[in-house]
């Protein structure tokens, strides 16, 4: 923060020269003369409270963030605001009209804080940005703002009444005018209304008209689809009791005409089944019902259903992959599984050999689920047309496989029911991939009962950050921030989200932004800090006013200002949660030499490192010695590095050791992809300096949680 001028108010004619003062700098801030009358305004009126209510005090000018603002902080020595919360709610009525200047302010400004405890005097910060087409100021250039505001001699109280009617007369000019443009058009608008009304009228009759055919439709399907269940059931039945025997022996010719019967209901019945539910989904009757299940569960029962549709001897392989990291999802398995057989199923039609992949990977709040075959394809000019109703795409095995074309247009339909949304990849003569995003957390889900998963969904191999930030642009950089970390950025943009996370679960540390829309991060951090259960989890403040003494005198345990770096940001949550206390690192790698040259650039560091000369030695000490992080080689003899990192995630002693690869190994993709996954970082030994290796190994420890350097509570 720099400051450029200061002003005590002792006395009355002190608010008047605050008011000039605000108005001189603004105007050397690049500020038109709306935003300085608005500026001047608000520094009055609060400079005024300050001397009838507060007994004095200061008020300091200065610039501050980036992009940069021009903040005035005015603070008195008064017993403070009794009645605070009622005022700035707009509740609090005056006869002196006190609390009026306080809420007019604030709408006002761009930023408004306040601070207003018993008998501590009243602090108020208030603000505008600087417009985006004025240049950043430089310190010399906000040093000679402040010499040019002191040379200036200050206007007598008249003069400034005077300015104050010239702002006046302006402000009603310009009001006039806007109104005569405002009355221009209101007529132009009631000119246009008329026709508008009469449009809307004509669309309206024809929507009502198209909502009564559709509705009839659906209507028509829903009958229908229930009057053919029934001969179709019986149909079904009584071809399987005839195939049975149970009447009777049938000769070769009657069982060849009962089972194409038992084929042509199979078929007819389940168009009907696709049309009923299609005729539900569109009608808006079909139900959600959310529940808790397992991914590996719902992949148990899909082999078991799926199998059938494999012909005997078929040259195709269904390949049911295993899934591993996915928590459980509290959403409606009944149609993920019917989204799934959908895929399946058509993979199965038009994929004559090769096989039939299925999978799921977790992403961010969704599950990624995928079904690819090595089929015909689809060209590009038919991959749209697919999901339309009882669309089928002209092939030479359309005609041989039997299919409704209503299974890609339901899928998609109930996956956008259940808030998610359905695509697909394919090449001709290669295959396709169809791909469900389907949300871990029903989105309108209500309530969730005690034991099902939790609306916020902790990974168990990362430490939660719970992160109350109501601006989007910031929580996207601290997402990008804490990527690939050991840390899991939980995102909360009020504090009624931040005091439900925390009902939730327990997060490793608190990252508090002060200056939220409409709500006083101070009051939070009270709370925090004057909870038993919550007062030991570290809470790091991070906004763009330079208040830490403020923060740390509440029980902040760190303090940093916008904008914030990544390595800063992690090097600081790493001191905050290890709270100081000695960390080591393990070095595996036969080399003594890149051994000794890791030591080396961790010199001035205040880690323990320790030394194995070979795999075994490294998971000896891992269990034992249990280093804060491990950097790996790959290549080595007996155990190599894959080996040992198979054993340090197999071990429930090592496995949440975050793991550094530190390798001259040429890897293929599958091999880095799998190192992607069980480690924090993969280094390469083959650096062109020092500087760099420096430089990427301390990021890759950064992540893993370490702490490289000693800091103060400001960074």
């Amino acid at each position: 923060m720099t400051s450029i001028f200061t002003i005590a108010i002792q006395y009355e004619q002190d608010v008047v020269q605050a008011r000039q003062r605000t108005r001189e700098i603004a105007e050397q801030l690049g500020f038109d003369a709306q935003d300085r009358a608005r500026l001047a305004t608000a520094v009055s009126e609060i400079a005024r409270n300050a001397f009838q209510y507060g007994k004095g005090g200061t008020v300091e000018f200065c610039v501050e963030g980036e992009p940069q603002a021009f903040l005035v902080r005015i603070q008195d020595q008064g017993g403070g605001i009794p009645d605070l919360a009622d005022i700035l709610s707009g509740r609090y009525t005056s006869k002196t009209g006190m609390g009026l200047g306080i809420v007019g302010t604030r709408k006002l400004m761009d930023f408004f804080e306040i601070e207003s405890p018993p008998k501590q005097g009243t602090t108020v910060i208030i603000g505008k940005r600087l417009s985006k087409r004025t240049p950043t100021f430089t310190d010399l250039q906000l040093q000679q703002i402040r010499e040019t505001v002191i040379g200036q001699s200050p206007e007598n109280p008249y003069q400034e009444i005077q300015q104050q009617n010239q702002e006046l007369l302006r402000a009603m000019a310009e009001l006039r005018k806007r109104e005569e443009e405002l009355n221009q058009l209101n007529q132009e608008l009631e000119d246009t209304n008329r026709g508008v009304v009469a449009l809307y009228a004509e669309l309206d009759e024809k929507a009502s008209s198209l909502q009564q055919v559709n509705e009839l439709k659906t209507r028509f399907l829903s009958n229908m689809s229930h009057e053919f269940r029934t001969p179709l059931n019986s149909i079904l039945s009584l071809s399987r009791m005839l195939l049975a025997r149970m009447d009777g022996d049938l000769t070769l010719e009657q069982e060849k005409q009962v089972t194409f019967i038992q084929k042509a209901a199979s078929g007819l019945s389940e168009l009907v089944n696709d049309l009923l539910d299609l005729a539900k989904v569109e009608a808006g009757k079909i139900e959600v019902h959310p529940s808790s299940f397992e991914v590996s569960d719902l992949f148990g029962t899909l082999r078991g259903m799926l199998r059938p549709l494999l012909v005997q001897g078929s040259s195709v392989a269904l390949i049911v992959e295993e899934p591993e990291g996915i928590p459980p999802l509290y959403n409606d398995e009944g149609k993920v599984a019917q989204i799934l057989r959908n895929f399946v199923s058509n993979a199965l039609k038009f994929t004559e050999q090769g096989e039939v992949r299925v999978s799921a990977v977790q992403t961010g709040h969704s599950v990624t689920f995928s079904v690819s075959d090595t089929g015909i394809g689809i060209a590009p000019a038919d991959q749209e047309r697919i999901f339309e109703d009882f669309m089928q795409i002209e092939s030479p095995l359309q005609k041989q496989v039997k299919g409704t074309g209503l299974g890609l247009p339901l899928s998609r339909k109930l996956a956008e029911l259940i808030g998610g949304t359905i695509s697909m990849k394919s090449q001709p003569g290669e295959g396709s991939t169809f791909t469900a995003l389907i949300p871990i957390v029903y989105p309108d889900a209500t309530e969730l009962t005690t034991g099902l998963q939790p609306i916020v969904l902790v990974e168990s191999t990362r430490l939660p950050i719970l992160v109350v930030e109501d601006h989007p642009e910031t929580l996207f950089i601290y997402e990008k921030h804490l990527q690939e970390s050991i840390y899991q950025l939980i995102a909360t943009r009020t504090l009624a989200q931040a005091r439900l996370a925390l009902q939730q679960f327990r997060p490793t540390a608190i990252i508090l932004d002060i200056l939220l829309e409409g709500q006083n991060g101070w009051t939070f951090l009270r709370e925090i800090k004057g909870d038993e259960t919550t007062r030991t989890i570290p809470v790091l403040v991070i906004t763009i006013i330079d208040n830490e003494k403020q923060a740390l005198a509440l029980g902040a345990d760190g303090f940093l200002i916008k904008p914030v770096d990544r390595l800063p940001l992690l090097n600081k949550l790493n001191t905050l949660i290890t709270e100081n206390k000695p960390q080591k690192v393990l070095l595996i790698d036969d080399d003594p030499a890149y051994r000794y040259i890791v030591k080396q650039l961790l010199i001035n560091t205040p880690l323990s490192v320790l030394e194995a000369a070979n795999g075994q030695e490294g998971l000896n000490l891992a269990q034992q010695e249990q280093p804060n992080a491990i950097v790996l080689d790959l290549e080595m003899p007996e155990i190599g590095g894959f080996d040992v990192l198979k054993q340090l995630k197999n071990n429930s002693l090592t496995q949440s050791i975050p793991v550094i690869v530190h390798s001259s190994a040429q890897l293929d993709a599958e091999a880095q992809n799998w190192l992607a996954k069980q480690s924090i970082a993969i280094v390469s030994k083959e650096t062109g300096s020092q500087r760099t290796a420096i430089a990427q190994l301390q990021d890759a420890l950064v992540k893993a949680g370490l702490v490289l350097k000693e800091e103060n509570s400001h960074v």
